[in-house]
């Protein structure tokens, strides 16, 4: 595995070979700053020779895919899994601040002019911030391991209208599914003929309600999420008596999130780097299928790095970024007796705390779990399961836990180098 060098007032130089950094670290002449990816950091002066590196970006909203190419050779390579709990996370925070304001509270008038859209020009939903802070994080990262002279990026921008009508043009983007109703209300009202979708009429009930097809949380108000349901139905829906068969829609958040995206992230990469380039997807594509290359998000992040012809590394970092709190004092359902349990557990049990990397019998993966009593439960980024209870006096801390969980994975046609 390739070791990063950086020198003595931190600027990163060309990484070296493990042989090389052995030598340094022998005479004196280096320390080690990170683990992975494995740094020095240079104790004498250098002479700072570098060459050019290209940083490949597959921007997504799932995935981030990361290459760092000279014109030889891949220096590093990177896939990161991003969060996708904060769309949650932020209703739940909804729902229990709207109880405990009703409990507390209760004649509270609303206050409008206090919510952040209003005091803040160019706001952007925390969801959509998380993902772009987490892309300027992971190239921040790989600007401080290696001298980046460009970066490229690939981002994508998606016409939902026309994935929805194929045959869409003109003024018909104007004039939408909604055109002519006051509220979505009203439009999946009249879009189902106010007949209850699962008895058709026959339960007599005139009362009509508009059902989430999934719930607002995760599939939001848009008409294809809602359904028209009489009041029986809709009850007895709820209560487990019937079923209704239906499908599960798929949306376009992902989509969404990538037109917002690009141009706020092309943005601020911009103004923080000096050789910032865009791409696109169909050329990245056609790169890979001339190639004759795997799909994989840092594969087409080598391919938009633009040195084909370098040597790819064997091995590549699978990240996975993860949350740093659960700021949630108290569980949601009370005991009988009123009281309230906590939901946090311990911040440390004894000396390892949750998502620390360690060894155990000479296995590295991470804390997934805690209990008092000093057992963890062990797993691996990829999710295999390492041990459900193993005891801290069989555990040996290696890294303290961060935002970006990192170990290093072998490329499956390319067996480990031991």
């Amino acid at each position: 595995m390739l070791v990063y060098i950086i020198n003595k007032h931190g600027r990163p130089l060309m990484s070296c070979s493990p042989g090389k950094a052995r030598k340094l670290l022998k005479a004196g002449k280096a320390k080690v700053v990170k683990r992975e990816p494995f740094t020095l950091q240079l104790l004498y002066g250098s002479s700072g020779y570098t060459q050019p590196v290209v940083l490949g970006v597959d921007a997504g909203s799932k995935f981030i895919g990361l290459s760092a190419t000279t014109e030889n050779k891949e220096l590093f390579s990177s896939e990161v899994q991003l969060r996708t709990d904060v769309t949650e996370l932020i209703s739940t925070k909804r729902e229990l601040r709207k109880t405990r304001r009703n409990r507390k509270t209760r004649y509270r008038q609303p206050r409008f002019n206090n919510r952040t859209k209003s005091k803040k020009p160019g706001w952007i939903a925390p969801t959509i911030r998380n993902r772009i802070d987490a892309h300027l994080k992971v190239i921040e990262n790989i600007h401080k391991i290696l001298p980046i002279t460009a970066i490229v990026v690939e981002t994508a921008s998606f016409d939902i209208q026309k994935i929805r009508n194929p045959d869409i043009s003109g003024i018909e983007y104007q004039e939408g599914e909604q055109l002519g109703f006051w509220n979505v209300r009203e439009y999946v009202l009249f879009r189902d003929d106010h007949t209850c979708q699962h008895c058709k009429g026959k339960s007599k009930d005139h009362i009509l309600n508009v059902h989430h097809i999934e719930s607002r949380k995760t599939g939001g108000n848009r008409p294809d999420n809602l359904l028209t349901l009489c009041e029986t139905c809709h009850d007895q829906y709820h209560k487990g008596k019937i079923t209704l068969n239906l499908q599960k829609i798929n949306g376009f958040k992902h989509q969404t999130f990538m037109g917002i995206m690009r141009n706020y992230l092309l943005k601020e990469l911009k103004a923080k780097y000096q050789d910032v380039r865009n791409t696109f997807g169909y050329i990245t594509k056609n790169t890979r299928i001339q190639n004759n290359l795997p799909k994989s998000h840092r594969t087409d992040a080598f391919c938009i790095a633009g040195n084909i012809r370098a040597e790819r590394l064997p091995y590549y970092f699978l990240q996975k970024q993860m949350r740093k709190h659960n700021r949630q004092i108290h569980k949601t359902n009370p005991s009988k007796n009123g009281i309230r349990k906590l939901n946090q557990a311990p911040y440390i049990v004894e000396g390892f705390r949750l998502f620390d990397k360690v060894l155990y019998n000479n296995i590295k993966c991470f804390i997934f779990g805690r209990r008092k009593s000093g057992y963890f439960d062990l797993r691996t980024l990829s999710g295999e399961i390492i041990h459900r209870s193993a005891k801290c006096k069989e555990l040996i801390l290696l890294t303290a836990r961060r935002t970006l969980l990192m170990e290093v994975k072998w490329s499956d046609a390319i067996p480990p180098i031991p």
